[in-house]
């Protein structure tokens, strides 16, 4: 991921050295903004310093960012605990207190006072009180001569004690990560709020407008946002839901700008970023090409078929499936799309030379030769075992688990080993756990639904994974059923107590064993993990130590043969800044993207008969009346989204942009098509991170809904 690629127009790199303005690669971690990146920020633009952006004896700017719920971030801005997200991270709570009478996916939601903001069970919202670098700390405990599995065990023990020295007479919750494979290690202590309300959503003719045909792409013209309070106790501490609690009195929150974006305006991104695999070698990127990815598109694509066809039929079952058909298809085209890239921009043979580099700087040292030497043909023993178990593991997690009736059945498990065990205690604790678990589970499941995309499922897995790697369950299908999926499974789904509430709260009332020893989702269920876990996972991870120690002494290798480089811990759900500039981009020959869009953009893509273009007749007549108000630039025109060449991934979505000031211009949602091998390869001619302009977002908010009460809580700057 350092490498540096041409854009594929040589008219465009050479536009691009005359706006002199260039992508800064780089996930960077808060702390280690002042010793790394401070400088180089001020020139692109910042107006701030680095104690202004993240500090843990005053406001700054750190703590008006949230993780939220473990899956994307959102920012503080009102002094009233008022989130702003996107749409799509917000979207199972929209849909989850959506019905056919009362459909806010399709409707949207506001709340106009704040008895009506919806309370969301499970939804958390964690500000980070401060991180710190433990690197010596861990790393004193280990030797060079201890093996991989010491190793582990002697970096648990102590990471165990500094999460417990952290939280110590606090509320707090810590954790400690593991940064640049083992190489560094950092504290991470959090404050976690539990009760976070649905105060504000468009209709998803907004929110997800373009729907599939136009996500991952640009030019793009969504309103991918959402609004949540976090409540507090009365004495300003985390709280379980009460009607009793208060909004939160945040330590900051951004101001919202009016002023808008030009060209090369500086802008930076914080949040919490999931995974990236800058350092993946060019095995990792064979295999992801080969084998990986492909599979899991094929499975994906027959999951997306089958619940939409269902969806097509039933506004109930539209409604029940929306968040799991909108999270499957967002990876099912991110894995298209991230394939091509690393194709189309030859990563593999990038890669092939680093590490060509990487020995031929090993081999000039006697000492680096010993330390290094062995690397990358260690990567290579690697991936020559992982390989041949690579699709048992992705139809494990997109197959098998693809089906809602054998996960739930999975779930299911730790009920199990209580009955198993026959102490009242536990057994009560396990039915009433997943007494909870049953309600939220069946509130959005359909059994036919589900029973079609089971046998689709598991023939793609008998089909695709080897035979000798198959679940003996397979077996008995062959034997009993012929071969015949569709027969297997509408067995399974008539007698399983998995497969409808009423049946599964029945067992409840007298669980055991013997029933489940019998049911035929639980019989599949074992079969496959029992194959995981005795045939596949202790072949597929013989070489594991192997890929540890190798990936850690690369990294380690790559910062003493490049010791002027700044390196940056891969993504890992810790937060981190990425700075850049407002910019347009050239994506092939020929071809030009603006840096922003408008109304006028969304009226051109309307098409009444596709649902993914509808657009709704108020913000229609908004437009056909040219009534922006103050919401407009200088042109008169109403922009809908930018775009900046910032650094992000996943996780990233609901991310503040900033600009220079401090002042919040857009929510992150997006990533570009030509950039999608971005989580392995930065593209910095290409990378495009894409936002939803805080005016729009004002707009809707105000002319749309009509809930202008929650502007006159912010602060809006000019």
């Amino acid at each position: 991921m350092n490498k540096v690629f041409k854009l594929i127009s040589a008219i465009s790199l050479a536009l691009l050295f005359v706006v002199n303005v260039k992508a800064d690669e780089g996930m960077w971690l808060p702390l280690l903004l002042k010793k790394l990146n401070e400088g180089d920020m001020q020139k692109a633009g910042l107006k701030l310093s680095a104690d202004d952006i993240y500090n843990i004896n005053k406001s700054s700017i750190k703590d008006a960012i949230v993780q939220l719920g473990g899956f994307c971030t959102a920012e503080v801005i009102s002094g009233e605990g008022l989130l702003l997200t996107n749409h799509h991270c917000a979207y199972d709570a929209i849909q989850s207190h959506s019905s056919v009478k009362n459909d806010y996916l399709t409707d949207g939601f506001w709340a106009m006072t704040r008895e009506q903001e919806l309370p969301n069970q499970g939804l958390t919202a964690s500000f980070l009180v401060r991180m710190e670098d433990v690197t010596a700390r861990v790393l004193a405990v280990v030797t060079d001569e201890m093996n991989e599995q010491e190793r582990t065990s002697k970096i648990k023990k102590v990471i165990a004690e500094i999460k417990a020295e952290a939280t110590k007479d606090t509320h707090y919750n810590a954790d400690v990560k593991s940064m640049l494979d083992g190489n560094e290690y950092y504290l991470f202590v959090y404050e976690t709020y539990r009760d976070v309300r649905l105060v504000g959503a468009p209709p998803s003719s907004i929110g997800k407008f373009g729907g599939d045909t136009d996500n991952w792409m640009w030019p793009r013209h969504t309103g991918d946002f959402a609004l949540l309070r976090i409540y507090t106790g009365p004495d300003g501490k985390p709280a379980d839901y009460s009607k009793d609690n208060v909004p939160l009195k945040p330590r900051h929150f951004l101001p919202v700008s009016l002023k808008g974006v030009q060209q090369k305006d500086f802008a930076m991104i914080m949040g919490y970023p999931g995974s990236t695999d800058r350092y993946l070698t060019s095995f990792g990127v064979k295999q992801a090409i080969e084998k990986d990815q492909p599979a899991r598109v094929k499975i994906r694509e027959e999951r997306l078929r089958l619940m939409k066809e269902d969806m097509d039929k039933s506004d109930e079952v539209r409604i029940k499936y929306s968040s799991k058909y909108a999270q499957v298809s967002n990876y099912w085209k991110y894995f298209m799309g991230q394939t091509a890239g690393l194709k189309r921009l030859k990563v593999y043979d990038k890669k092939k030379q680093l590490e060509a580099d990487f020995m031929a700087w090993a081999a000039k040292d006697e000492v680096r030769q010993k330390k290094y030497g062995s690397v990358i043909s260690d990567f290579e023993k690697v991936y020559e075992n992982t390989g041949k178990y690579i699709l048992s593991q992705v139809y494990l997690q997109e197959a098998a688990f693809g089906s809602e009736i054998i996960l739930f059945a999975l779930r299911n498990m730790q009920l199990n080993m209580a009955l198993a065990g026959g102490d009242k205690e536990a057994i009560a604790k396990a039915v009433e756990s997943m007494k909870a678990m049953a309600e939220d589970h069946f509130k959005d499941y359909n059994t036919p639904t589900d029973q079609k995309i089971t046998a689709a499922l598991l023939k793609m897995y008998y089909e695709d994974v080897p035979a000798d790697q198959h679940p003996e369950i397979f077996n008995t299908i062959k034997t009993k059923y012929k071969g015949d999926f569709n027969k297997y499974v509408a067995e399974m789904f008539a007698k399983s107590v998995f497969a409808t509430k009423e049946r599964y709260m029945k067992f409840l009332e007298n669980p055991s064993t013997k029933v489940l020893a019998k049911d035929p989702a639980f019989i599949c269920m074992q079969s496959i993990i029992t194959n995981a876990q005795m045939n596949i996972s202790p072949k597929a991870g013989a070489t594991k130590d192997l890929d540890a120690k190798a990936s850690r002494l690369f990294i380690a290798g790559l910062r003493e043969m490049q010791p002027e480089k700044k390196f940056y811990p891969d993504a890992n759900f810790t937060m981190r800044l990425t700075y850049g500039n407002v910019l347009d981009y050239y994506p092939r020959d020929a071809v030009y993207y603006n840096y922003y869009t408008t109304l006028e953009g969304i009226m051109e893509k309307e098409d009444p008969k596709n649902e993914e273009f509808i657009v709704p007749a108020k913000l229609k007549d908004l437009y056909n009346k040219k009534d922006y108000g103050m919401y407009a630039d200088k042109d008169g025109k109403l922009r809908v989204c930018f775009i900046t060449n910032n650094d992000i991934t996943g996780g990233n979505s609901g991310s503040p942009v900033i600009d220079g000031d401090g002042n919040l211009i857009g929510c992150a949602f997006d990533g570009n098509w030509e950039a999608m091998s971005g989580d392995i390869a930065f593209e910095p001619e290409l990378q495009r991170t894409i936002v939803v302009d805080s005016r729009y977002i004002l707009f809707i908010i105000d002319k749309f809904a009509g809930a202008g009460h929650l502007l006159k809580e912010m602060k809006i700057v000019q």
